[in-house]
């Protein structure tokens, strides 16, 4: 399991995944979540607190799911920036994005996360749904978040994470066994999938992100749990 982990943490490897992944990305997240995975991620964009008129980022943003919420938030008027280091999940993000929100201004850009091409003070807000845990410089990764947005700004992001009680790990542990991997073989994805636990396993806790959010500079950090804690939210202010 170790050596399995160690593997995954490196970036390229963990960007073929989410490239293979990327034509059944959105199908597995709502069987995998039961739907649920939109709610957890109308909860990040709303601690975001996104207005009308605000430049916001969404990093790793996927297949654009909260890129999109953003947009529904800033306006016409404001501009949402989806980054990610996987093109062919940018590329299904493009194509929703002209079917849901044609009007809106929307920038999709291949990057990464320990290195934001973007200046300093740069974002009102900021969000990423389920790519803290897949950098391989989660302190750097923080670090560059803080570095681009304005004094003030709001970040939210929402990941899964380890519980903490006993009962909940094991919990955690059979509905991975039960019903990921499962709904992964079905679709031709069981090994790109068996990723999630090891990335769990090396994933820092809860207080252990606000400790690492405060060192990057944030003057505030909360880490809100989810489900029993095997999701979680973390808002920050700088």
């Amino acid at each position: 399991m170790k050596a399995e982990g160690e593997r995954i943490m490196n970036s390229s490897d963990i960007q073929a995944i989410f490239d293979r992944i990327a034509p059944v990305y959105d199908r597995l997240n709502d069987r995998l979540s039961f739907g649920q995975h939109r709610i957890w991620k109308m909860m990040a964009v709303k601690w975001s607190e996104a207005k009308p008129g605000d430049i916001a980022l969404d990093v790793c943003c996927g297949s654009g799911d909260i890129a999109l919420m953003l947009a529904k938030k800033v306006g016409e008027k404001g501009k949402v920036i989806g980054l990610d280091f996987a093109c062919q999940q940018l590329a299904i993000a493009r194509s929703r994005q002209a079917i849901k929100c044609p009007t809106i201004p929307m920038n999709w850009l291949e990057g990464d996360a320990l290195n934001l091409p973007f200046e300093d003070n740069y974002f009102n807000c900021a969000t990423m749904g389920y790519g803290l845990r897949n950098v391989t410089n989660i302190p750097l990764c923080l670090q560059e978040l803080y570095r681009v947005l304005k004094p003030g700004a709001k970040a939210a992001i929402l990941d899964f994470h380890r519980p903490n009680e006993g009962y909940m790990q094991a919990f955690q542990q059979w509905y991975l066994q039960n019903i990921v991997v499962p709904i992964a073989r079905d679709l031709g994805m069981e090994s790109e999938y068996a990723y999630i636990n090891p990335s769990i396993e090396k994933f820092p806790i809860g207080t252990e992100q606000v400790k690492l959010s405060l060192k990057a500079g944030f003057k505030n950090a909360t880490h809100y749990p989810l489900m029993g804690g095997m999701m979680g939210i973390l808002v920050l202010i700088k």
